[in-house]
């Protein structure tokens, strides 16, 4: 990492430490990533997802989308001239093709030759509207946005927990958990639902953001099963800051200007006329640092359990969204031309963050949930006894609980073999059969 850059980003986290206490820096490239159409050398992503489990975080959050609403105002207003006109085109091409339906009757009863479909006739699809950024919608909803949209959209909530937790609530036993795990890898997909027209998607682009509050973290942490989901977001918890007043000015302007510079990235169209992303390569000394940094990572992942090590052992494809993200930030507050590779600088820098910021934020709000399985259903097994109040038990009743990781009864075994390991005393009061 050169001396400026360095510098620059020192910089950077200072001000955003001066405007607010939760490390807000990263909410924004959430929106940056998914925007871009542009994909790194074997990377089909939505962009990184973060997660602010703090106080405060709401305004930081509000800063970005406030400039991202106002793209996308502007986007909508370009549009309207096509949108008041859409109605009445539609009307004259319904008249044309009735007129050449009835035409083309009349020739066939003649025995004539049908006059051509009018090009007059032709029903062009209703102009569809641009959404950068929603706050709610469902997986079909989402799946006919991003269908229309090839370059994704943002889901910005607030509060998270609410949404992670209405993913299984259908009655039949259904979840929504597994259309967002794909939503992070950016591959195609289709939503097929009873009733509806399937949507396929090429590529299922959906970056998320938000805060959650840190209780709420922790029993999401400990009550679901690591599906990789939450493994999924990168968890913002820094320490407060002491209460000041700002200052320096957010750089709204700016930061307008380089998010219009963003959203005018194109994508290419294919031989079929399909819209597809541009591939980035890494240049050699980037692949050099790609595969160092892998090496630390398979590292720390010797010394990680649980949910942490799932974090960990995404984290080589989070630094290669990092990276790209990184290029692209520095192109549109620049006056420079686009980049053409991702260079070992800007991936040194993602690397950076990675090892000295993202993961030290994981380790910390994944402390309840970095342990074994065995220990994870012991903690279960055990608040299930005390609700209860059971003096003995059975492992066919313990069974019956039907626990997240606690349904075989190898689980069950290793669970009770922690619980005799940490008191022995109490547990020889229970029975096991």
């Amino acid at each position: 990492m050169k001396a400026g850059n360095l510098d620059r980003q020192v910089s950077f986290e200072r001000k955003a430490e001066e405007i607010t206490e939760t490390g807000a820096t990263l909410e924004t490239w959430a929106p940056v990533g998914l925007h871009r159409g542009r994909v790194g050398k074997s990377l089909r992503s939505s962009g990184p997802w973060p997660l602010v489990p703090s106080s405060n975080k709401s305004p930081g959050l509000d800063a970005v989308l406030g400039l991202i609403k106002e793209v996308e105002r502007e986007k909508r207003q370009a549009m309207e001239g096509d949108l008041s006109e859409g109605p009445e085109k539609a009307e004259v091409a319904k008249l044309a093709k009735s007129a050449w339906k009835e035409a083309a009757k009349a020739a066939l009863k003649d025995g004539s030759e049908p006059p051509e479909h009018p090009d007059t006739a032709r029903i062009e699809p209703e102009p569809f509207l641009p959404r950068f950024a929603i706050a709610d919608g469902t997986v079909e909803r989402l799946a006919v946005i991003v269908s229309k949209q090839p370059r994704g959209t943002l889901l910005a909530r607030d509060e998270l927990a609410g949404w992670l937790q209405g993913m299984t609530r259908y009655s039949g036993g259904g979840s929504d958990r597994p259309f967002w795990l794909e939503a992070y890898g950016g591959r195609a997909y289709s939503v097929e639902r009873m009733g509806r027209e399937p949507v396929h998607i090429d590529r299922l682009s959906i970056a998320v953001t938000g805060g959650i509050q840190p209780d709420r973290l922790k029993s999401l942490l400990l009550g679901s099963d690591d599906d990789g989901l939450l493994a999924r977001f990168i968890p913002i918890w820094p320490d407060p800051v002491p209460l000041c007043r700002p200052r320096a000015q957010a750089g709204a302007e700016r930061c307008g200007m380089a998010l219009r510079r963003l959203y005018g990235l194109s994508m290419y169209r294919d031989e079929t006329d399909r819209e597809r992303p541009w591939v980035m390569p890494f240049s050699d000394p980037a692949r050099d640092v790609l595969d160092a940094f892998r090496l630390s990572v398979r590292a720390w992942e010797r010394d990680a359990e649980g949910l942490l090590l799932s974090f960990t052992g995404k984290l080589p494809g989070l630094a290669v969204r990092l990276s790209l993200i990184l290029s692209y930030l520095d192109w549109a507050m620049s006056d420079e031309g686009e980049p053409q590779e991702i260079s070992h600088e800007a991936f040194g820098r993602a690397a950076h963050f990675i090892e000295f910021y993202a993961l030290p934020m994981a380790r910390r709000a994944y402390a309840d949930a970095a342990t074994s399985k065995a220990e994870r259903g012991a903690r279960r097994l055990l608040d299930a006894i005390r609700a209860r109040g059971w003096p003995r038990f059975t492992s066919r009743e313990a069974l019956r609980l039907d626990l997240s990781g606690l349904s075989t009864a190898a689980q069950l075994n290793a669970a009770l073999t922690v619980l005799e390991d940490g008191d022995a005393s109490l547990c020889r009061r229970w029975r096991r059969s």
